[in-house]
């Protein structure tokens, strides 16, 4: 397995969102103070346990920052240039890598290669920078020529990645920020459309300048193997586990989880044993996790007890520490993408009826329990045993062995485990030990989780 951010827990952050930015770009505002009471921010969040940052889009765009204008300029609504290498300067100081959001596979109408095509037609020198572009016919927002738009979203231009020349600007952007601002990693929006020759291209180019360069590319569906094979990529987006980790919590059926980590990390037979996906509960485009979860009160905790738990590098999206409700409707993600302090008051959904003060402290208590265990973070996987309600599996890594068992259940679980190691296992998170022959008639809790280390 690659051991590249192995050992990282991310804190995830929709910079425009968290910014309360105005929703549009005017290109005329000053430079905005985000990264300053961001950097306010770090301890916080490395208390919590994080040691890497996945910022959203950073670079200038129109409106979301998905519609890009120019990669090589932060967005003003957040700073400049200067501001963001001071920030990228002191989350190094304090222990952070730093990841941003690239988006390679289109631009905004704004972009300049864009805007001379509109200008200049089939004579502008930038036609080969896009694809399918059909000078025979008009576009519906008026342009002289018709063109493709990312998932028929035509403020999203394709790219074209196989172009000499778009690889030239966008590589020399990567270039100026790894160079100038030491960044960490890239997160490729979109990665499941982009080209593999270009993923090649492009990965060979960070790893050039800087050998653990991280690249992480967003894909939902298919075979995460294709963007991780031979060193394409480093990691993808897990949806297949994040869809199972609160399924199956709503609908009390562990086997819906077992079925994905046996497929995925079994150590013989796994489709991605060899890769440390991306795991993550919630995101800027799903639900918040506790609006995922039929019973927060009693399942959140075991939602984060499985992500720091199972194979792959962890994810907590910025807010959700502290209960943040959001779901997202059928044209708007603002419940998903909301102002938080310092920028602005927690917003109305933020109480889902429970004191979400134990989140964070759930979230610190496994984060932690991870940072001091190599077998959670690189170790193998290996199923122990499975019921509709309860679950149990290892992680082992050398010579330590770590079980995890998990009850679901809203009542007491009995829990069987003929098959364990004699000896003795202690509990990592009250230290209580247990002895082999009491884990074979076990009584768990209503909704707990055990994560014993054997001695």
């Amino acid at each position: 397995m690659s051991q590249v951010f192995s050992d990282k827990v991310f804190y995830h952050i929709y910079a425009l969102g968290m910014g309360n930015c105005a929703k549009r770009n005017d290109f005329a505002c000053p430079a905005g103070d985000f990264f300053e009471k961001l950097a306010g921010r770090l301890d916080e969040m490395r208390a919590l346990g994080c040691n890497a940052l996945l910022i959203g889009p950073v670079f200038e765009s129109t409106a979301h920052g998905y519609d890009t204008v120019d990669y090589y300029h932060v967005e003003r609504r957040l700073g400049n240039n200067e501001r963001f290498k001071e920030f990228c300067r002191l989350c190094h100081e304090k222990g952070f890598a730093v990841v941003l959001d690239a988006v390679f596979n289109h631009t905004g109408r704004d972009f300049f290669a864009f805007k001379d095509i509109q200008r200049h037609g089939y004579g502008s020198a930038y036609k080969d920078w896009y694809v399918n572009l059909d000078f025979s016919r008009r576009s519906a927002q008026g342009d002289c020529f018709e063109y493709e738009g990312w998932a028929g979203c035509k403020d999203l231009v394709k790219l074209n990645g196989d172009s000499g020349a778009v690889r030239e600007y966008l590589f020399g952007a990567v270039k100026m920020w790894i160079e100038e601002f030491g960044i960490d990693g890239l997160r490729l929006d979109a990665a499941d459309v982009l080209s593999k020759n270009f993923l090649d291209a492009l990965g060979a180019f960070c790893r050039s300048i800087k050998p653990d360069f991280w690249l992480m590319g967003e894909v939902v569906h298919g075979d995460y193997a294709e963007w991780t094979r031979n060193g394409r990529l480093d990691s993808v987006t897990n949806y297949q586990m994040y869809k199972a980790l609160w399924s199956c919590l709503n609908d009390q059926n562990m086997y819906e989880l077992s079925y994905n980590l046996d497929r995925e990390y079994n150590s013989e037979r796994g489709m991605y044993r060899d890769s440390a996906l991306y795991n993550f509960v919630d995101n800027h485009d799903v639900n918040r996790a506790v609006s995922a979860l039929n019973k927060p009160e009693q399942h959140i905790h075991l939602l984060y007890g499985l992500l720091f738990t199972i194979p792959g590098i962890p994810s907590i999206y910025y807010g959700s520490e502290y209960g943040i409700r959001g779901v997202r409707s059928h044209n708007c993600d603002y419940e998903l993408r909301p102002p938080l302090p310092p920028f602005g008051a927690l917003p109305d959904f933020t109480a889902p009826g429970f004191d979400a003060g134990f989140i964070r402290t759930s979230i610190t208590t496994f984060a932690k329990i991870r940072g001091q265990h190599p077998a959670l973070q690189r170790g193998s996987y290996r199923q122990e045993f499975v019921a509709n309600r309860q679950f149990g599996f290892w992680r082992e890594y050398n010579e330590e062995k770590i079980l995890i068992i998990v009850n679901s259940d809203f009542a007491q679980g009995f829990v069987s485990l003929h098959t364990i190691p004699a000896g003795e296992y202690e509990s990592l998170t009250d230290g209580r030990v247990y002895h082999s022959d009491v884990l074979k008639g076990l009584q768990m809790p209503p909704c707990s989780i055990l994560i014993l280390r054997k001695k």
